[in-house]
Order: C-alpha cells, then structure tokens, then sequence
C-alpha cells in the first residue's frame, strides 16, 4: 500500500514537472521578442564603459534585474490569486508595449540618418575624453539607466508570462515565474557579457604571436571577430524589433476575437491555394500578427506623441 502511494506521489510530481518544463517553453518562447531587445539594449549600455569595467557593470545590472524580478513576480502571482481578470488586459498592455517600442525603433531609423547617429556617438565619445567627467558617476549612472531599462522589460516578460500559466494550479504559476526569471537573467546577463567582451577577445586573438598555422589562424579568427562584432549588434537590434512586432502582434490578435477568427480564416484561404498553400498558410499567421503589430506600434506612438505636445503646450 505505501509503495503504491509513493509511486503515486511520483506520478504527480513527475505530472506536474511535466507542466512546468512544457509551459516554461512556452513562456520561453512568447518572451523571444522582449529577450532579443534586451539583449540588444543591455549591450548597448555598457558602450562607454571602460573595458576593464564592461563586466563588473554587466553583474551589477544582473543584480539590479534580479531584485525588479523579486518584485514583479510576487506582483504578478498576487494579481493572479486575487485578481484573475487583470491578466487579460495586462496582457493587451504589454502587447501594445512591445508594439510601439517595435514601431519607435523603425521610425528612429527612418527619420534619423547614420550621419546624425555617428554625431552622437562622437559626442559621447569627446564628453567621455573630457577629465572633467567623473568616471564613477558615469558608471552608476549608466547602471541605473540600465536597470530602469530592465525594469520595463522584465515586466514584460513577467505579464506574458502570466498570461501563459493563467489557468494554471498556483504551485505551477509560482514554478514557471520563477523559472522564467531566473532563466532570463542568467540567459539574457549572460550573453550580455559575452557580447560585450567579444572586441576585447578577437583583439587577444589578432595579436597572437608566431609565423606557425595555429597563430596564423587565431590571428584571422580574431580579425573576423573584431568585423563581426558590429554586425551581431545589428543583428540582434533588427531581430528584436521584428520579434516585437510579431509576439506583441500575436498577443494582440488573441485577446482580439474578430481578428483572431480573421487571422485563421485568411490562413485557411491561403492553404487551399495550388501549389504554395502550405507554405502561405503556414507564414499568414506570423505575416498577419507583424502587420498588426506595426499598425499597434503606430497607433500607440501616435497616441504618445500627441499626449506629449498637449502636455507640453500646456
């Protein structure tokens, strides 16, 4: 009788593991396009540092997030416990977030030429060069700048989050927000880091001494490394703001009914074309979502800036 308990007991909890993992992938993966903007912003805000400080910043925004998630996780499982049906239109919120963050970093590239990026940057580098700049200062500042970054997008995560394991029994809600935050901030500090000091590693390996293969080699490897450095920050800024559009999109279309029911209609249509209808079915429902996410982004960034002017004639 006992051994049947326990392998009882097993089986629940093996039961209940199971739906952890499958709803953390879940999770994981509706949070794709929030983890590949931060890990693009989070990079882009150590730019200044001092290279022998790149890390130390890198671990103390860590910690920063880790105390924004030992806040919003608890929130989020109050909300879920005594307000259920604030999921849902904080799920809407977050979408449209995620949209018209998605939508003001098209828009700054289309209204702001490279010349006038390159300007900046140059800026920030003299004012850096100037003794008068107190290094410690520029430093905290730029991890509290970096933590109130994380702060919005850790919310992010946490709402969408939620609105995965909604229905789920508490114990599961707990494990998976948990799992979540843990997981995206070793994940997310963790490539930061690797990003961030990859320039230091391809130089290292440009400068290897020695006319044999193996030298010649790490010598090309660090050459390639230092040109593709700028690239894979590009990379990952263009990837985050379509993930945006596309996951902020979803969310919207599904809190939406009619769109929702649309979406799958015009993805019908187009399977039962010749020919191409499996490949057209199959991208309409992510084609559908990025485009409403970009009439969201819009809309919401026209809302902001309209609500700005106001305040500021006033």
């Amino acid at each position: 009788m006992a051994g049947a308990s326990l392998i009882a007991l097993i089986d629940d909890i093996a039961s209940v593991l199971d739906d952890v993992a499958l709803l953390t992938k879940l999770a994981t993966k509706k949070t794709a396009g929030v983890l590949g903007d931060d890990l693009a912003l989070n990079a882009q805000q150590v730019t200044g540092v001092r290279a022998d400080r790149e890390l130390p910043v890198v671990w103390a925004v860590a910690k920063g997030s880790l105390w924004n998630k030992a806040i919003l996780v608890p929130l989020a499982l109050a909300i879920s416990a005594f307000a259920p049906w604030l999921v849902t239109p904080l799920l809407m919120v977050g979408g449209a977030f995620l949209c018209y963050e998605g939508f003001e970093k098209l828009a700054h590239r289309l209204l702001h030429s490279r010349a006038e990026d390159d300007a900046a940057k140059a800026e920030l580098s003299q004012a850096l060069a100037d003794p008068a700049v107190d290094p410690v200062a520029f430093e905290k500042a730029k991890i509290k700048g970096a933590i109130r970054t994380d702060f919005v997008l850790s919310a992010e995560i946490i709402a969408i989050t939620l609105g995965t394991v909604a229905q789920a029994p508490f114990g599961t809600r707990v494990a998976v927000l948990v799992g979540i935050a843990l997981l995206m901030t070793l994940g997310v500090y963790g490539i930061v880091a690797g990003i961030v000091k990859l320039d230091d590693a391809g130089l290292h390996l440009s400068r290897s001494a020695g006319a044999h293969a193996w030298a010649g080699f790490k010598r090309a490897l660090g050459g390639g490394i230092l040109r593709a450095a700028p690239w894979l920050m590009k990379a990952l800024s263009v990837a985050g703001t379509a993930a945006m559009f596309l996951v902020g999109g979803g969310i919207l279309t599904h809190g939406v009914p009619w769109l929702h029911h649309g979406i799958e209609a015009l993805t019908q249509s187009a399977g039962a074309l010749p020919a191409l209808g499996g490949v057209l079915a199959a991208l309409t429902p992510s084609l559908a979502n990025a485009g409403v996410g970009v009439v969201a982004g819009a809309l919401v960034l026209l809302a902001v800036t309209a609500v700005s002017k106001l305040r500021g004639g006033t």
